[in-house]
């Protein structure tokens, strides 16, 4: 580890001096009047715009995070702090935004205000520590306002806080933020416990959610511009010294990240686990591999095209399943090489470079080319990658007008500029607002998206609504016939008609479609509803063991296999079943279902434990006592 912390070196000037205008401030400005008013100018902003977020009730994957999950709604206990850092639900391992989202329910229960009013606090805490880290990593206080405060405006960034689930977004940017404010302290002050700090609030970002892997080579970007650890070559040769001490060979700035990179590649491995575990990660079958270069290519520039016309934003870019066409592919990758041409050509402005490769190279594990879901690109993605894009713009104008006009001058294109931002970003917030009108504007916005077409039809159905959700799965299976979502609804229609072999097969295509586990175990639930209504258990029992091989968590199918158990005589395992099912959902009928078991057993005591515990739940016991009776009683 001796050689991860390079001597120590006189304070370097980190400013651009190659740009023309006021002297920077100084290396580590003080948080004085002017700077807290801008703090609270940006805290401010963001509540404004983003306030019709209250108003806004739970979306898309909210229900997987929150609504449905009843580990999250117990609340902060060990519980949920073990089950926390070992599950691997919704494809990911990001323990500390589970307990975030667990700690909403403690304070507010399932009320939707409280987790959108969260999240905008952490977008303005995001904005505030953005400019105060500029403008202590460059000395250009206004330069920095205005990278903070097109990051808190954009309305590029409305899906990462008008969504709740995902607030691992906003935790990880914050994280990340702090580790970068660590790390500019550590290359003016080098020590140990400065470079813990980094390490600290790097792993802790990385527990948020995994989309700050690239942390440690945008931290390579930062020694080159603003912080200056190379010299004006970039001191390539790490044998040749530049004789100034607080430059570094680029071969010690590269160890120093050792153990960063060690963290990266730790965080990889663990993410592509979760992924493949919960069925996120697509197969080349599906999608191949030149595809998803070209998709690459294409998402990149219209990620330009939504930084600087920021409209038609939707939250589900659907990934295509043919080739683009030639002029598509060769527009977009002619974009991508000429803008790095002029990056790497504009001598003297490091903030080109640094601002150019932070874009691309931030996007590189969401890009597609190890595809997870099934989308092509997402608004969400841009929250930490637009940063580069915006110091660009910021610093390209600033260096243009500097020697003509004057910082007042700039000041009302700047306001006009943040006002239209923030205006668009009002009305953007909006689309959040209900589960319906959502999925409605997303498929109005986008051709041929299977996801949206199959999420409005999965809510329409719920609300009774058949006739509507035929019509949009009929639209949805002429893209994706395998789609297990739309098999499942089409199952339940045909069950409905008393169409019990269709049904079936319905069920069983979407079962084993390439959906996320959530859909391929409730397609082998409903199976086994089928089955055990026609009087096949062996089949059902095997329907709803599959079932929970897929997701393990599910009362429902707990509670059948219990049942079952306890009909054919099968008692420990009926107990344990029961067991199973009341941890995850707690009623009096299932406590009097174990007490039964139990009783059979000759466990006695347990038995006892378990009918008082449903005394105690219970509303109307005997009631209770009756349903159960029946339920045992069924064949």
């Amino acid at each position: 580890m001796a050689s991860s912390f390079p001597a120590k070196s006189k304070r370097t000037k980190i400013a651009d001096t190659t740009l023309p205008g006021k002297t920077p401030a100084a290396a580590l400005p003080g948080i004085d009047r002017q700077a807290l008013g801008i703090c609270v100018g940006l805290i401010i902003a963001v509540c404004i715009f983003y306030s019709p977020v209250v108003h806004n009730g739970f979306v898309f994957d909210d229900d997987l995070y929150i609504l449905k999950n009843s580990q999250v709604q117990e609340g902060l206990s060990w519980s949920t702090i073990g089950w926390a850092f070992t599950t691997f639900d919704e494809a990911n391992w990001h323990p500390l935004t589970w307990l975030s989202h667990a700690l909403d329910c403690q304070l507010f229960g399932v009320n939707p205000a409280g987790p959108h009013i969260e999240n905008v606090l952490l977008h303005a805490a995001n904005a505030v520590l953005l400019f105060l880290l500029l403008q202590s990593a460059t000395g250009f206080r206004w330069r920095s306002l205005m990278v903070a405060a097109l990051f808190a405006l954009h309305p590029i960034n409305v899906e990462s806080v008008a969504w709740v689930a995902e607030r691992k977004n906003l935790l990880s940017m914050l994280l990340f933020l702090l580790a970068l404010w660590a790390y500019v302290r550590y290359t003016r002050k080098r020590s140990t416990s400065l470079y813990s700090m980094v390490l600290m609030f790097y792993t802790l970002a990385l527990m948020a959610k995994p989309q700050v892997i690239t942390f440690p080579f945008l931290l390579l970007l930062l020694d080159y511009w603003p912080l200056r650890r190379l010299d004006a070559r970039g001191n390539l040769d790490s044998r040749r010294g530049s004789g100034d001490p607080g430059k570094l060979p680029v071969a010690t700035l590269i160890r120093e990240k050792v153990p960063l990179l060690l963290l990266s590649a730790a965080s990889a491995v663990i993410t592509l686990i979760a992924q493949q575990a919960g069925g996120a990660v697509r197969s080349l079958s599906e999608y191949g591999f030149f595809l998803r270069v070209e998709t690459a290519a294409v998402a990149y520039a219209r990620y330009l095209g939504k930084a600087f016309w920021p409209t038609k934003l939707v939250a589900m870019y659907p990934h295509p399943t043919r080739f683009y066409s030639g002029w598509q592919v060769a527009g977009a990758f002619l974009l991508l090489l000429l803008i790095t041409f002029l990056a790497l050509g504009a001598r003297g402005r490091r903030y080109l470079v640094v601002g150019w490769f932070w874009f691309l190279g931030s996007l590189v594990p969401m890009i597609g080319l190890v595809q997870v879901g099934e989308q092509a690109l997402a608004d969400r993605y841009a929250y930490i990658s637009f940063i580069g894009l915006f110091v660009i713009v910021v610093w390209v104008i600033a260096a243009m007008t500097a020697r003509h006009l004057s910082a007042r001058w700039l000041a009302v294109p700047a306001v006009a500029c943040l006002a239209t931002l923030g205006i668009l970003t009002y009305r953007q917030v909006g689309y959040w607002h209900d589960t319906e009108s959502f999925w409605v504007r997303t498929i109005a916005l986008t051709r041929d998206n299977s996801v949206a077409e199959g999420n409005l039809a999965a809510m329409l159905h719920a609300q009774g609504r058949d006739a509507e959700a035929l019509a949009h799965l009929r639209v949805l299976l002429a893209i994706r016939p395998d789609n297990g979502l739309g098999n499942i609804i089409l199952g339940d229609e045909e069950l409905k008609r008393g169409n019990w072999a269709a049904a079936i097969e319905r069920y069983q295509t979407a079962a084993l479609s390439p959906s996320k586990p959530d859909v391929r175990a409730k397609a082998y639930s409903q199976m086994g509803g089928v089955y055990l209504s026609r009087g096949e258990p062996q089949k059902a029992k095997a329907a709803y063991e599959a079932s929970l091989q897929e997701q393990p968590r599910q009362h429902g199918p707990l509670a059948t296999l219990g049942l079952m158990a306890a009909r054919e005589g099968d008692f420990p395992r009926a107990a344990r079943e029961f067991s199973r099912a009341l941890a995850l959902k707690p009623n009096d009928v299932g406590y009097l279902l174990l007490a039964h078991v139990l009783e059979k057993e000759g466990r006695t005591n347990e038995a006892d434990l378990a009918t008082q515990q449903a005394r105690r739940i219970s509303k109307d016991l005997s009631q209770a006592q009756a349903q159960a009776d029946a339920l045992l009683a069924a064949k």
